[in-house]
């Protein structure tokens, strides 16, 4: 094909959105989880749930089984964009770097890979916000659609708000894509030259199994800092109901700190068993999509 080849693009989207839909309920679950028991923010100090499975039950009893979609909109728009430029420019930084596919090596699709993950993650931070305060339940935006919240946002935090935590989200994005898709890649070609696996649906579903373990391993920390610091509200000199919101958290490493000094070093895994539940069946029905999909090619 002459020019950019657009289908890793396309593919990477599908595949994401595919994947986003079939893993989000427990992705709900893992932002329960870390919000929780933060002894800085008495509308979260409250530890209501003792894991996944325990969240999964109490939320759609309480709140029933909608709750756990709540934020869907925004994640799957999410996915149609940071997906989509995520595959799409991991592949065509490659093949700009390596022309022959057999001369690949793990630091060049390491680097790759990270930038692919700032790119799309900058880029799509909006709706990662959105989607975080949804499942969250934040009174402000839990009954209206994506867009007035969308418009909530803007109005009462300026643009600065739609980018809240980009910091740690580019961070997050570069550690997971640095790791996933360049262990998928050596996975995958390690089973097949080793002849433990052919180029099949097994060695898909292995192989990315294998590169979900080890995304959440390496992101869960900075997963927590993101999801904390997006969670709360920086407001402009607007104010709501006659109070301002004072922030908690002033920045990424304040978050960090002031996580560890007051809930310990394993505040930072909170929410790590659904965290890796999740990313292992998304990463199966992501990759697996689109496996399928460049069959296309």
């Amino acid at each position: 094909m002459v020019g950019q080849d657009w289908r890793p693009f396309i593919y990477g989207g599908v595949a994401s959105v595919t994947a986003e839909f079939g893993t989000f309920a427990i992705d709900t679950t893992k932002t329960r989880l870390q919000i929780q028991g933060q002894k800085m923010d008495r509308r979260h100090s409250e530890v209501k749930y003792r894991g996944m499975v325990h969240a999964l039950l109490r939320i759609s009893k309480e709140e029933g089984i909608k709750a756990l979609y709540s934020g869907i909109g925004p994640a799957v728009l999410r996915q149609a964009t940071y997906g989509t430029i995520k595959i799409g420019v991991y592949h065509t930084a490659k093949k700009h770097l390596v022309r022959n596919p057999q001369e690949e090596n793990l630091l060049t699709n390491v680097c790759c890979g990270m930038l692919a993950g700032v790119v799309s993650s900058s880029i799509a931070n909006p709706t990662d916000v959105l989607k975080i305060r949804m499942q969250a339940r934040n009174e402000n935006f839990s009954k209206k659609n994506m867009l007035q919240c969308f418009l909530e946002m803007y109005k009462h935090e300026g643009v600065c708000g739609l980018w809240r935590g980009v910091g740690p989200t580019a961070q997050r994005a570069a550690v997971i894509v640095g790791v996933e898709l360049p262990v998928y890649d050596v996975a995958k070609k390690h089973f097949i030259n080793s002849e433990l696996l052919p180029d099949g649906i097994a060695n898909h579903i292995t192989s990315s199994f294998i590169a979900g373990l080890a995304g959440a391993v390496a992101s869960n920390p900075i997963d927590v800092v993101r999801t904390r610091l997006m969670n709360q509200r920086s407001l402009k000199s607007t104010l709501i109901g006659g109070v301002k919101v004072e922030a908690i958290y002033t920045s990424s490493l304040d978050c960090l700190l002031q996580t560890v000094r007051s809930e310990g070093v394993f505040a930072l895994y909170k929410g790590f068993i659904p965290t890796w539940v999740r990313l292992g069946p998304w990463n199966i029905i992501f990759f697996v999509t689109f496996e399928q999909l460049k069959k296309f090619y």
